[in-house]
């Protein structure tokens, strides 16, 4: 019997693209980046992501194009303060293109109730979590047109979203 993929292995397979849809105003309430950060500390992602560097500069590296866009409400709340902190040096230094959306500039996007990747517009990766924010787990979909359909919802997201370089929270 061989095992599931794992999502870091669908990147790795990954041959075009994969977006990451991001809803919760808050995540993971015992993740020790966060409570530094809260704390006055200096989140160092060399450290801690190197793992998620690798993948991310292997992956953008054959070409993939890596994206991430989040759905916010404002005003932000302190989680959100510190993902924005952290992108430029996390995220973007790993290769990935993020947008930011204010949560009432929604109106008139369909999207899925759930976090989600999509892979090449063929798998989704649904991310579950309880309603503090803490991980749940992952629901692999290998279906096309679901995929289509959560892709064509990021890019409606996407297309509204601000890039990081540009957004400022409130």
């Amino acid at each position: 019997m061989t095992a599931e993929p794992t999502t870091y292995d669908l990147f790795r397979a990954a041959e075009r693209s994969a977006m990451h849809l991001e809803m919760r105003d808050a995540y993971t309430p015992d993740d020790p980046d966060w409570n530094e950060w809260k704390a006055g500390g200096r989140f160092k992602p060399a450290e801690r992501w190197a793992d998620w560097f690798d993948l991310m500069r292997e992956t953008t590296g054959r070409g993939v194009e890596v994206r991430r866009a989040r759905i916010v409400s404002e005003p932000v709340t302190d989680y959100i303060r510190f993902e924005y902190d952290v992108t430029a040096d996390h995220n973007v230094a790993a290769g990935e293109l993020v947008r930011w959306l204010p949560r009432h500039k929604t109106a008139g996007i369909t999207v899925p109730a759930t976090d989600y990747w999509v892979f090449d517009e063929r798998i989704v990766v649904w991310n579950h979590f309880d309603g503090n924010g803490s991980w749940v787990g992952e629901e692999r979909a290998d279906d096309p047109e679901l995929a289509k359909l959560c892709a064509a919802a990021f890019d409606a997201v996407w297309e509204r979203a601000i890039p990081h370089q540009e957004y400022r929270p409130s």
